[in-house]
């Protein structure tokens, strides 16, 4: 856990500098993808979309189509631009949520359209339906499956490839898995989903953080028996090359429009659910994922921000041009978030206390991402934190047992 200096009991100060003024949310926009700055480890990995050699022959004279997004790239060239130059029969895209290009707001509904770069059809997987149907199926012989993970139960790309992985199990045709390292891959931690919670932010019996790659994870869906009637996917997994679930991995573009770098990465699993409260996360800033805050904590908290409208990345956010008071998470070090094991439970804790009219701090979509009624009721009833953790406990610890099964890294 990682270290923050106390203002008074449960509330938190953080040095008010900070990396951009607040009011620069204003104006400033970002673009749709963005490099991260890279390290020795990273530049050592190679993912499963770099090893064309592996895949490329499984296609031949084949009719493909691909479930990507922005992240799907080869040394910054998009993974449909490579295929296309060799020739690879592409038939259709399909685009899980932001869409094809990354671009839409989160939870915003895209449709079907042509790719005007590419003159491909575009089928979304975020809108009308999760899954591609039958008759989308029909003229294609062999899926390919690659987008960037960060290894949260909620973060819903992973739930997207399982509903391909039943699409393409049902009309019997294979899929292929170019797997990419899980930035939060050594963090494991969180209430397992109670099935009764299951939804569009969680769908498997697995903790908020499970530290699996997508590889990984389509393999326990199909060796759990997890699609339903129990069929399996035909599934190839092309693995990543000088990994292992230890190495720290800096994404070379923005998993999403609201991740734009490894510290809003490495936060999200604790702050992502903050959605289910009335605190906002930073949406409307340029730094979501990396603060906290309400206009009704002020007086208990220093530093401020205000969400504004950002063309890219949110649209409309939630307080939008209210001051908010609350968490700057920016100065803590990066490589402390990084090794962090467990999620940031205190804090949670620590704002439900601070907060002044506690019969509104949840809102009922908290506890589809807690995956359960429980935390929330156990937060009301004033349990500890140690009270909390130790509830998990014998679930995270069947979960490991099964992780383990099908590991591909160490």
């Amino acid at each position: 856990m990682y270290t923050i200096k106390k203002l008074k009991p449960f509330l938190f100060i953080f040095p008010i500098a900070t990396l951009f003024a607040c009011n620069a949310c204003k104006a400033s926009k970002l673009p749709a993808t963005e490099a991260l700055e890279t390290n020795k480890e990273t530049k050592s990995i190679l993912t499963g979309a770099d090893q064309t050699e592996k895949y490329i022959p499984l296609l031949k004279g084949k009719r493909v189509g691909l479930v990507l997004n922005q992240t799907a790239e080869i040394n910054n060239i998009p993974l449909v631009d490579t295929l296309k130059s060799l020739n690879v029969n592409i038939k259709a895209i399909f685009g899980p949520e932001h869409g094809f290009r990354g671009t839409a707001d989160a939870g915003e509904k895209v449709g079907n359209y042509i790719d005007k770069k590419t003159g491909f059809p575009v089928i979304s997987l975020y809108g009308a339906k999760h899954a591609p149907s039958k008759e989308d199926l029909k003229n294609i012989d062999i899926m390919i499956f690659d987008i960037q993970d960060v290894g949260v139960r909620f973060y819903t790309y992973t739930i997207t490839m399982a509903w391909v992985m039943q699409a393409c199990a049902d009309s019997n045709v294979p899929l292929i898995i170019l797997d990419r390292p899980n930035p939060n891959g050594g963090l494991i931690d969180g209430p397992i989903l109670d099935p009764k919670f299951k939804s569009g932010v969680g769908m498997h019996k697995i903790p908020i953080s499970h530290g699996l790659t997508s590889g990984e994870f389509a393999q326990m869906i199909n060796g759990e028996g997890w699609l339903t009637n129990g069929v399996k996917c035909d599934l190839t997994v092309i693995k990543n090359a000088n990994y292992q679930h230890n190495m720290e991995y800096v994404l070379p573009v923005k998993p999403s429009p609201n991740l734009p770098n490894n510290r809003s990465i490495y936060l999200y699993p604790s702050l992502c659910m903050f959605e289910g409260t009335l605190i906002s996360q930073g949406r409307g800033t340029l730094f979501p994922f990396q603060v906290l805050g309400n206009p009704l904590l002020k007086g208990k908290y220093d530093f401020s921000f205000t969400p504004k409208s950002i063309d890219g990345m949110s649209k409309n956010p939630p307080l939008e041009n209210q001051v908010c008071y609350g968490i700057d998470f920016r100065n803590i070090d990066e490589q402390n978030l990084r090794s962090n094991k467990e999620l940031d439970l205190k804090t949670l804790l620590n704002l439900y206390e601070a907060y002044p009219k506690k019969e509104e701090f949840f809102t009922p979509f908290f506890n589809k991402l807690a995956g359960n009624d429980i935390l929330m009721q156990q937060i009301k009833d004033g349990k500890t934190e140690a009270q909390i953790r130790a509830s998990w406990k014998q679930g995270l610890d069947d979960y490991k047992a099964t992780r383990k099964k099908y590991l591909i890294y160490n």
